[in-house]
Formats: structure tokens, C-alpha cells, sequence
């Protein structure tokens, strides 16, 4: 249950130590600075197509370092406003594989938290990756897989928390940039699954529904999507004065972050831009979950800015469910979620079978943080059998 996630984020916290450690891999000679410059992008931004390698070194895959080649990127992707930005992300590439026709998984990372230190290519190099049986899943498969920290981390973070016009892009770019870096030799032909949960179920399926006019190239093949935020709204003021409060102020950051509009300073009282402060200094999801557990939004703010027209109107664009998956989707979730409401999941879930997509939709009588682990059996069936080109089946 929950204490299970809350003991292996508490074991990340403590393998992490200072996140100096953890930023400082060794670079390639030419490929850019080996410390926490890495994480800056340039300014301004080299010309090129969403996908293209900025920079790159090699890194440590954890605790999979013996067996899988690991690389640092930072690529060209698109943010949330449609203007280019740099993300960087994890590409590791099992030894016993073969490259040039091994499939790419896209891991989308659940939440990892606003602080510089929670970046997940920083939590894989430091074995606290608190989704790695699911990462080990898949290079166990023999599978290449990339892993996107999505926008924003960096030195002086702005992360873009929930944000699926953000997210997608990122997702979908960590694979196109997986194709192009050269050390890893992977094929452009590649069969590529789009895989996530959580934040990262959201991120899959929105790299899911944006990829076939953002990225056509790619032979994708299937999206596994669990526990997904699909309508910001339901998810968020549910968990006021709940344990997920975190999770709650951490999405109205990633949403501030995204589009300057927004303008959630300017309903923050003192109390309510302080905590914010430290939430983005030194929370990771240990942190949201605990330091913040059970807080109420009414006493950081001034008022109910966050329903204000602007607020509405970037909630509504990211809400899932406009444009189908055109590839055959498993998409699942808990009926005792405490922190992504079940119901706004079901409705995702009808309407794509609405829309005539080729869904598997299964739920599981658990809750959101056991499933972190207990769905990926599922997912990792799904996943062999549509890299497989077995028949998909839909019980919609």
C-alpha cells in the first residue's frame, strides 16, 4: 500500500545523498561539460529538429551499470506554448542486445518532484530509481529504452509538472533523439512503444495522440498508459486537505511554469510562496508525499485563483481525450486510486472507445501506489506482443 512506495522513495532518498554525486558522470571527450552545466540549455538554442542530440555523455545505468551502456542527452523537443526547447533524458541499450534491431521503449517517468535533484536520469545513475523493476523489465526483454526527464530540470528548475502539451513532445523526442545519437547505434526503423504511469501514463498518452502529426516517422506500435491524470481538474482539487496535497501544489507549478499567463504568484499569501519556494528547492515525490501530506490549498492562497478563466482554459487544453491513439492502446488503473481519481480515468477510457481506438482497459482492485508495481507484469505482456506484430484485441 502506501507505505510501500513511501519506503523505497525513502531508500532513494538516502542512495541520492547529495545530488552533486549524482549530476557529475564523466563526460565523452567533445560531448559537453561533465557537471551540473549538463542540465543548462544553451542560449539560445542551436537550430534543428525536435529530436536532435544538443549534447551528450555517458552515464551509469544504476544498478544495471554491469550489463547496459547508458548515455546522458539533451535534445531538441517543443514546449507546451509550440516553441522549441532542450530536455534531457536516459538512453540505455542492453549489452546482449543487438542495436541495429533492438524495439525502443519510450519510459515516461511517474512524478519525480520539482527540485533539480529528483530528475530521473539523476535517480537512475544513483540506483534510487523507484520505478527500475519496471525499467528492468524491459531491458531484461532485450529492449533499448528511453527515458525523458521532461522540461525544466536544471540548475534553477522549472519543471512543467501535468503538462501533456509539454509532456508529449518530450516523450516522443527522447525517442527520436535515442535514434540519432550516434553511440548507441539504434535503427530509425526501430518498433517503438510509448510506456508510462501515473505522470508518466498521462505523458504516454498524450505522446500517443499527438505522435501521428508531430513525429509520422515513427513505427509505433502500441501505448501503455496506467494510472492516468486525464482531466487536471477532477485530479487536482480532490486531493485538497488529502494526502496527495503535494501533488496537488506541485500541479499548479508545473501549470504556472508552462504558461507565464497563469500568474500564481499573484494569489499566493506569504505562507503559500514560501512553501512553494522550498517545494521547488527540495522536494522530490518522498517529500510531496509526506512534508505536504494533508495540507489545504486555502491557506497558501489569497483566493481560488487557480479556477480563473486563464486557469480553466489551460486545464481544457490539456484534458486527454480530444484525438484518438491510433495504435492499439492498454491503458489501466486502480479503483481505489487515492491520488488519480478513478472516475476521470473512465471517462478517458470511453471515450477512446468512442473513438474507435484499440483498447484494452483493465482495472485493478488496489490503489494508485501498489499498482506502480503490480501492473507491470501486464504491461510488459502487452508490450512483447505488440513488438511481436501479434494481433491486438480491444474489450471495449
Amino acid at each position: 500500500m502506501r507505505g510501500r512506495l513511501l519506503a523505497v522513495l525513502l531508500a532513494s532518498v538516502l542512495a541520492t545523498g547529495t545530488a552533486a554525486a549524482v549530476h557529475a558522470p564523466a563526460a565523452a571527450d567533445g560531448t559537453g561539460p561533465s557537471d551540473d552545466s549538463f542540465y543548462v540549455p544553451p542560449s539560445p538554442l542551436p537550430a534543428g529538429h525536435p529530436g536532435d542530440v544538443i549534447r551528450w555523455r555517458p552515464s551509469i545505468a544504476g544498478p544495471r551499470k554491469d550489463s547496459v551502456d547508458a548515455w546522458q542527452v539533451m535534445y531538441l523537443s517543443t514546449n507546451a506554448l509550440g516553441q522549441p526547447d532542450a530536455v534531457t533524458g536516459t538512453v540505455l541499450v542492453p549489452r546482449r542486445a543487438d542495436p541495429a534491431t533492438a524495439p525502443i521503449v519510450a519510459f515516461a517517468p511517474g512524478t519525480h518532484g520539482p527540485a533539480f535533484s529528483c530528475a530521473p536520469s539523476s535517480m537512475i545513475g544513483a540506483g534510487a530509481f523507484y520505478e527500475q523493476p519496471g525499467l528492468d523489465d524491459l531491458l531484461d526483454s532485450g529492449y533499448a529504452v528511453a527515458v525523458t526527464d521532461y522540461e525544466g530540470y536544471q540548475p534553477e528548475p522549472r519543471t512543467t509538472y501535468v503538462v501533456g502539451r509539454s509532456e508529449g513532445p518530450a516523450v516522443i523526442d527522447s525517442v527520436r533523439a535515442a535514434q540519432r545519437l550516434g553511440a548507441a547505434h539504434l535503427s530509425p526503423d526501430a518498433k517503438v512503444v510509448f510506456r508510462g504511469y501515473s505522470q508518466g501514463g498521462g505523458a504516454a498518452a498524450w505522446a500517443g495522440q499527438l505522435q501521428p502529426a508531430y513525429a509520422p516517422e515513427l513505427n509505433l506500435v502500441g501505448v501503455a498508459a496506467g494510472g492516468v491524470p486525464a482531466d487536471l481538474v477532477q485530479v487536482t482539487l480532490q486531493l485538497d486537505g488529502r494526502f496527495g496535497f503535494g501533488v496537488f501544489a506541485y500541479a499548479l507549478i508545473g501549470l504556472d511554469q508552462a504558461y507565464p499567463e497563469l500568474k500564481l504568484d499573484s494569489f499566493l499569501n506569504d505562507n503559500g510562496r514560501a512553501k512553494l519556494a522550498e517545494m521547488r528547492r527540495s522536494a522530490c515525490t518522498f517529500e510531496l508525499l509526506t512534508t505536504y501530506a494533508n495540507q489545504k490549498i486555502a491557506d497558501y492562497t489569497t483566493g481560488p485563483g487557480y479556477i480563473a478563466p486563464p486557469w480553466v482554459a489551460r486545464l481544457n487544453e490539456n484534458k486527454l481525450g480530444g484525438e484518438p491513439i491510433k495504435v492499439p492502446l492498454f491503458l489501466y488503473h486502480a479503483t481505489a486510486d487515492q491520488l488519480v481519481q478513478f472516475g476521470q480515468a473512465d471517462t478517458l477510457h470511453r471515450a477512446y472507445c468512442a473513438a474507435h481506438v484499440q483498447e484494452t482497459w483493465k482495472t485493478y482492485d488496489t490503489d494508485h501506489i501498489t499498482l506502480v508495481y503490480t501492473g507491470n507484469a501486464d504491461v510488459l505482456a502487452f508490450i512483447k506482443d505488440r513488438l511481436a506484430g501479434r494481433p491486438a484485441t480491444s474489450n471495449c
